[in-house]
């Protein structure tokens, strides 16, 4: 059986994004979990772009920004 290696991009809003330290804050704490192959913050319309594979969810994703004091709008 061969395994595609596929990868999904969401972009999600975090009003809580302030400044250029949140934004390293979500592309560590995102960059540390398995799946995530990308993170990219604008801090300017507190939008976060993400590029992941199959081994981790939306959710996940999601959670985590929850998690670390970024909840998604």
């Amino acid at each position: 059986m061969e395994t595609q290696n596929t990868t999904e991009t969401i972009t999600v809003k975090t009003p809580d994004i302030t400044c250029g330290g949140c934004a390293g804050s979500i592309k560590n704490a995102l960059g540390k979990m398995e799946g995530i192959k990308k993170v990219e913050v604008d801090v300017n319309t507190k939008m976060v772009s993400i590029e992941y594979g199959a081994q981790i969810s939306r959710q996940q994703i999601t959670a985590k920004l929850d998690d670390i004091g970024f909840p998604v709008e």
